[in-house]
């Protein structure tokens, strides 16, 4: 039982930050909790996105949006707050904003009149345009700090954490994210001509 315990408290204390400088505040056990850390890194991934889409005056939330109907298009009001488990009240004020910037539209569903189908507008395609070119960026610098298996691992662990899934499938998504965000780095990137290697 002695080393047993001891072995707890050690790996418990290898969670802990060093010993703090003077005048630090101590965190206690929090550097060591899941919940805690999830927390602090939004915040300062948060900080870096905020700056970014303040470009085009876009809420990480609105982002949100705007990518599930580009992807969707046609979509319901409910099924896309359901996808993005945005509260109805809330979900129709965020729809407000971007309809009255002329980036989303309703109209009516084709199976349910009394329903609202969901599409972009020219405007708000050209916005996700920049938008992607951003996050792309953004991604870009985050993996540069982690590497590419510590993207691939975390994104693994949060997928399990949000859908309470310890299945193998549940990578599948990271794998999709990953691919597209290849691709779309690909497009972005101009051809070398081929008459043009070796001269200069």
């Amino acid at each position: 039982m002695r080393n047993g315990s001891k072995r707890r408290v050690n790996r418990h204390a290898g969670a802990r930050p060093p010993a703090r400088r003077h005048g630090e505040i101590d965190l206690g056990p929090l550097p060591g909790l899941i919940g805690y850390m999830l927390r602090r890194a939004q915040i300062t991934v948060f900080q870096d996105i905020f700056r970014a889409f303040s470009q085009v005056d876009i809420r990480p939330a609105q982002f949100l949006v705007l990518t599930i109907i580009e992807h969707n298009p046609g979509r319901t009001q409910s099924q896309v707050s359901a996808a993005l488990r945005i509260k109805r009240t809330n979900f129709v004020a965020l729809l407000d904003s971007l309809e009255s910037r002329g980036l989303a539209v309703r109209r009516p569903a084709p199976s349910d009149r009394r329903s609202h189908a969901l599409h972009l507008t020219p405007a708000g395609k050209a916005v996700m345009r920049r938008l992607k070119q951003m996050v792309d960026k953004l991604e870009a610098g985050m993996v540069a700090r982690i590497g590419e298996d510590g993207r691939d691992a975390l994104l693994k662990l949060l997928h399990r954490l949000a859908e309470g899934s310890h299945k193998a499938g549940a990578a599948n998504p990271v794998r999709r994210a990953r691919a597209a965000a290849k691709s779309r780095r690909r497009q972005a990137t101009p051809k070398r001509s081929l008459t043009s290697k070796g001269t200069g």
